[in-house]
């Protein structure tokens, strides 16, 4: 089965229901007083870790998700009832990402572990809210709020505690199977490996932790060559780093030191934090000939001796207890810390400047003929919640402009009267 790790997709949360404009009525009560109720809050989209779930095929195929709008207000002060939330499950190790901004919105990381992305509008209050001493028979109303929008990218990444990296046929694959129950392809060419691997593994002091064997990596797969980002995501959620190194020399004769210092740079320059995780150094295929003089060389043994190195044979399983065990040991005091939770460091002693094209809450349009357009959000949220349908409602929607300023800035910018101001879909003549 193919392993779908990405899917794009757009989100939408219920609106909030409108609320309701009803006045008593019954025989022998003239004039009775303002009685409808508020519309009910819309759903809200949350999203679920199901360990059941393996892939994001199903998300790949659905472009749109939406939970249920909230329903209008009623007469006899009945309240409108709430739209249904809509629970998207996803794999565990899903990230939710704002897809415009890159602003992480949940990270699934545990099993049943719950994250509300997109929540649902308010309800809109119903005339029986605005009834006071002043205005005892009010026809004012509110709209339900505008449900929240994204459009958003799941990522699928592989939660292992340790991860496998190394150059193609360094002999990850034969080492995963070796230390754990996971039976990877095996076989002496380059990414035979094209999907992650999980195996879990077994320490002799009975400690227990899952292990991924990623594909190869060449150089320049931070910059997306070869398999690329599509598989260095997944080494982030990796506690422990193992740098499977072939010590045999037999891909492509190359020096052992070029093989690591290549592999080390290409994650520093996808994510600087992998630096900083810890590293075993896990020197492969060391039943080989070729292996045993490698290490006699002294530039090889100087550059490794003050760095955590294992010598191993994956495929006669020599030495893999000790390997296990010093894995192990990483994990009692490697912690799993979000790389996105630690970039805020980046920066640290460096002033970074931006240029910023700093732009108004409210904007003002001359179109000129005595024609203006209004727009912002300051704007956009009165326009959308006091629905001039009702004389009141025409006051309140004034009353409320005023108050944004937007009248003074309209005089300072030379409205006239009789001009036309168009507030996105109402058009208004200017009476000043």
């Amino acid at each position: 089965m193919k392993f779908i790790d990405t899917a794009k997709f757009t989100i939408k949360a219920g609106n909030g229901g409108n609320g309701a404009v009803s006045f008593h009525t019954a025989l022998f009560v003239p004039n009775g007083g303002p009685n409808g109720g508020d519309g009910g809050n819309g759903g809200s989209v949350i999203f679920e870790a199901d360990g059941g779930k393996h892939s994001l095929l199903d998300l790949k195929l659905q472009k749109q998700l939406g939970a249920q709008d909230g329903f209008k207000g009623d007469i006899k002060n009945m309240h409108g009832a709430q739209g249904k939330d809509l629970i998207v499950r996803v794999p565990v190790g899903t990230l939710i990402i704002d897809n415009k901004t890159g602003t992480i919105l949940a990270d699934m990381d545990e099993d049943k572990k719950q994250v509300l992305v997109a929540k649902g509008g308010k309800g809109g209050k119903g005339n029986a809210r605005f009834a006071n001493s002043r205005n005892k028979a009010p026809t004012i109303f509110e709209a339900g709020e505008i449900g929240q929008f994204y459009e958003v990218k799941a990522e699928l990444k592989v939660l292992a505690d340790v991860g496998f990296v190394g150059l193609p046929n360094a002999g990850k694959s034969t080492l995963l199977r070796a230390i754990s129950n996971s039976k990877p392809e095996v076989a002496d060419y380059a990414f035979t490996t094209l999907n992650p691997q999980l195996g879990v593994s077994r320490a002799k002091d009975g400690s227990t932790f899952v292990v991924a064997d990623l594909p190869g990596l060449i150089e320049g797969a931070s910059l997306g060559k070869g398999l690329g980002h599509q598989f260095l995501k997944h080494i982030e959620r990796c506690r422990v780093i193992c740098h499977v190194l072939d010590m045999s020399g037999n891909y492509g004769q190359e020096d052992v030191i070029k093989n690591y210092e290549l592999i080390r740079s290409e994650l520093v320059k996808y994510n600087y934090k992998l630096d900083e995780r810890p590293e075993i150094i896990v020197a492969n295929k060391m039943d080989t000939d070729e292996a045993q003089l490698n290490m006699m060389e002294e530039d090889i043994k100087k550059y490794f001796k003050d760095k955590k190195v294992v010598f191993v044979s994956g495929l006669l399983k020599d030495n893999v207890d000790e390997l296990l065990l010093k894995i192990a040991k990483e994990l009692e005091t490697a912690k799993y810390v979000p790389l996105w939770e630690m970039e805020q460091d980046i920066y640290e002693g460096i002033k970074v400047y931006r240029l910023e094209e700093d732009e108004e809450d409210i904007q003002i349009i001359n179109k000129g003929n005595g024609r203006w357009e209004v727009a912002g959000d300051t704007i956009y949220k009165i326009y959308q919640k006091f629905p001039i349908t009702t004389d009141d409602n025409l006051l309140l929607f004034n009353e409320k402009l005023k108050k944004s300023g937007v009248y003074d800035m309209l005089r300072e910018r030379g409205v006239g009267a009789g001009d036309i101001v168009k507030v996105f879909e109402y058009e208004l003549e200017w009476m000043d």
